[in-house]
């Protein structure tokens, strides 16, 4: 009995450095920003300090600008997790055949998600340039358009330009994930399907669908997750413009805690974005337990 207790004091002893980090790192700011929420914390006001309850949580609520913070930050999800899920289930597919150079294929396909995300917004930023930018120089080649354009500058096609590069950068997870999947899968399940005559697309959505099902939505909340805190790639590229067009919720937050320094208005923004992503994974979560009933 002695030994035991001496083995826990020791595992405690062992464990109390990385608990304070993670207090210090984490804990701590959490319970800030939830007190700066319904508190007014702003140094230029002279109601500093004062506590305001819930009143940050119903401008933000009753503003337009947040509704519109969020519809561009949905946007932003919806389609960036749909293209890397379905490019990156496609690809997977493609990697898990057998035919020369495949091993070569599935070890540089991880190389743009390896790409610093700072690297990556500057290089697709200088791609989309309006004056000397590659994307426009094959365009013309092509003869898709007449003149160079401003991608990144008209207000029209800068979000999607930020999710094609985001997405060109996070689609090689998923297709490790779905990879990784797709090579669980029984093989004498297809041979089986082959034998009673079944075709591609009916083994695909037979055999190999049903088998990813927990995969895509591993994907789905996990990118979900990543893109609703999404702001380097918004600060890189654009920095919220043209007129508002790429400006989230995390960047919003970003203006409000730096720019203009109201802290009590971002901590609550930074809430209004955790609470969402809660009940958007809930809704997964739900929707994967009906499923599989």
């Amino acid at each position: 009995m002695e030994l035991k207790r001496e083995e826990e004091r020791y595992g405690y002893f062992l464990i109390t450095p990385s608990m304070i980090v993670v207090f210090g790192v984490i804990i701590i700011p959490i319970i800030t920003t939830l007190v700066y929420s319904f508190v007014n914390i702003d140094p230029l006001s002279s109601h500093n300090g004062e506590f305001a309850g819930l009143s940050f949580y119903r401008k933000a609520l009753t503003s337009s600008e947040f509704w519109a913070d969020l519809g561009r930050t949905l946007y932003f999800t919806a389609a960036s997790t749909a293209i890397e899920t379905i490019f990156g289930l496609m690809i997977a597919l493609l990697l898990n055949e057998d035919f020369p150079g495949v091993k070569f294929l599935r070890s540089i396909i991880i190389i743009p998600w390896a790409i610093p995300t700072v690297v990556n917004g500057s290089l697709w930023k200088l791609m989309l340039n309006g004056e000397y930018g590659v994307i426009n120089a094959l365009l013309m080649r092509m003869h898709l358009i007449d003149a160079y354009q401003s991608w990144l500058g008209n207000p029209k096609t800068a979000m999607l330009c930020i999710v094609i590069a985001d997405a060109w950068k996070m689609t090689p997870l998923a297709v490790i994930f779905f990879l990784a999947a797709l090579q669980g899968i029984d093989r004498t399940r297809y041979e089986a399907a082959m034998v009673d005559g079944a075709g591609a697309f009916r083994r695909f959505t037979t055999i190999t669908l049903p088998a990813l099902r927990p995969t895509i939505m591993v994907i789905i909340v996990m990118r979900t997750v990543e893109k609703f805190k999404a702001f380097d790639i918004f600060y890189l590229m654009t920095r919220g413009g043209p007129a508002n067009s790429t400006k989230t919720l995390m960047y919003d937050t970003y203006l409000q805690a730096f720019t203009n320094l109201n802290y009590s208005e971002a901590s609550t923004l930074a809430y209004l974005i955790v609470l969402v992503v809660v009940l958007m994974t809930l809704g997964y979560i739900r929707l994967m337990r009906r499923e599989d009933s």
